[in-house]
């Protein structure tokens, strides 16, 4: 059974087009002096957008802190390409593109209420056991969650 769950897990991904859109209202404490979102506040809206998106699979994070757990963001690498201002809507939408045993990568994107792409970015999430802080195999039911949710 692990074998076929890991097999389905392996390929799950380049098929994969389970996508969690949250929603994201701009305030003024998410500009900078120039009236524009700091460019440090959509690392915040991606975070988000990944807690969402494993919410939206049952996948609880702080469950897993139980478990001694958890997801930490390894590498990310982010594209502003235009800016969002005060009280524009914006939608952070999030997929998984890539894995590893111990890691996933997300690819996230966040488009203004009128369609257009304002930034992206590629985050690289391992996997770690707490007590031991080094990378640990996700575990196979989130393996099982997520490749039947693509």
């Amino acid at each position: 059974m692990v074998f076929i769950v890991v097999l389905a897990f392996i390929i799950f991904w380049k098929n994969c087009v389970f996508m969690s859109t949250l929603a994201v209202r701009i305030y003024y404490e998410d500009t900078d002096a120039g009236g524009v979102v700091y460019y440090a506040n959509y690392l915040k809206f991606f975070e988000r957008g990944r807690t969402e998106f494993l919410r939206e699979l049952d996948i609880q994070q702080d469950t897993l802190l139980d478990k001694n757990i958890a997801f930490v963001v390894r590498k990310v690498e982010m594209d502003c390409l235009k800016p969002a201002r005060f009280n524009a809507l914006l939608s952070v939408k999030t997929q998984i593109t890539g894995h590893k045993k111990a890691s996933l990568i997300f690819q996230q994107e966040v488009f203004h209420e009128n369609g257009e792409l304002l930034c992206q970015a590629s985050t690289l999430i391992a996997c770690v056991n707490l007590q031991k802080m080094k990378p640990a195999a996700i575990p196979a039911e989130i393996i099982e969650v997520i490749a039947s949710a693509c």
